[in-house]
């Protein structure tokens, strides 16, 4: 069902990206296609549609020596509630044997709420340590977050590692 797209897709996942998340939640246009030539460890993976001009959805994935660092995940609106997503991350997290990571929006909001509750539904736990995400673009903010992992809760030492370890290969952030 997953696919790994390529650049050749490209114009294909920034419309999905754009439509599904604010400026602050990714990078610009020009440096997401970077990721493409210049991180060897970005992965795209996705469902193209049928009609081959698009995707249904996308993992945008790190694959990094210790975890699967999943940065954007995202699904056509018109597919939403389809069990689509659910079937996407379930693949993702079969395709591995390192434990997967993904940020989420603190649950103070019904929309950040039920998003946490889909997660949970699909294995993931909420680690409720204090995490910022650096800025994706020059002139956006942080973004206080929260991490949740596949499988089990972290402890305080793997939060930390796992922290350090996104600060310095995705967001490439000195400590």
């Amino acid at each position: 069902m997953l696919t790994r797209l390529y650049l050749a897709d490209f114009e294909a996942i920034a419309r999905l990206l754009e439509y599904s998340f604010p400026p602050t939640e990714r990078r610009t246009k020009e440096d997401q296609r970077a990721l493409f030539d210049t991180e060897a460890s970005y992965r795209v993976y996705g469902i193209p549609n049928e009609q081959g001009a698009g995707i249904n959805g996308l993992l945008a994935v790190w694959e990094l020596d210790e975890i699967i660092f999943l940065e954007h995940f995202a699904v056509d609106p018109a597919l939403r509630g389809q069990g689509l997503g659910s079937r996407m991350l379930q693949e993702l997290v079969h395709m591995t044997n390192k434990p997967v990571c993904l940020e989420v929006e603190p649950p103070e909001t019904e929309i950040a709420r039920r998003r946490i509750a889909f997660y949970q539904r699909n294995g993931f736990f909420l680690n409720e340590y204090p995490y910022v995400q650096p800025a994706l673009a020059n002139g956006q903010p942080p973004i206080p977050l929260l991490l949740m992992t596949h499988g089990r809760a972290l402890t305080a030492a793997e939060f930390t590692k796992i922290r350090d370890l996104l600060y310095r290969e995705v967001y490439h952030v000195a400590l």
